[in-house]
């Protein structure tokens, strides 16, 4: 399970260290995507499998775009010797992605915020609406 913030920077050449406690639940070989904020997500093997069953249940001809947004969008990864990955241009500028990024924890995956993205998402979130969506799902 993927939890916490983990401030980092991206180098000159698009690539991203991955802390320690990340890899080791990320696996050998893990997958790149598209958010659907403004950030990238990355999927443990399991996870992406499980989330891509999900969509494949849902009707061709009307989910075909949602489709095409994740597929198109996602890149099977692995880290370098020194724990990065490099995250393409594409993806850098998707999710405004320069040098200070933020490593999120979202239970079965990490999302990649640009830090002042992360920190505008921030300013969505407090304890008040949490609670009334929290009592809308009856949680």
């Amino acid at each position: 399970m993927f939890y916490g913030e983990y401030k980092h920077t991206i180098d000159a050449k698009g690539r991203l260290f991955i802390p320690v406690k990340l890899r080791e639940e990320l696996g050998e070989k893990f997958m790149l995507s598209k958010g659907l904020d403004k950030c990238v997500c990355i999927y443990p093997m399991q996870a992406w499998n499980e989330f891509t069953e999900r969509l494949e249940k849902l009707p061709v001809a009307k989910e075909r775009r949602i489709r095409r947004y994740f597929y198109s969008g996602a890149y099977e990864c692995t880290l370098d010797a020194q724990g990065r990955i490099i995250l393409s241009q594409m993806y850098r500028d998707f999710a405004s992605l320069e040098k200070d990024v933020v490593i999120v924890g979202n239970r079965t995956h990490l999302e990649i915020w640009s830090e002042a993205e992360w920190e505008k998402e921030q300013q969505f979130i407090n304890n008040e609406d949490i609670i009334k969506e929290l009592e809308e799902l009856d949680f």
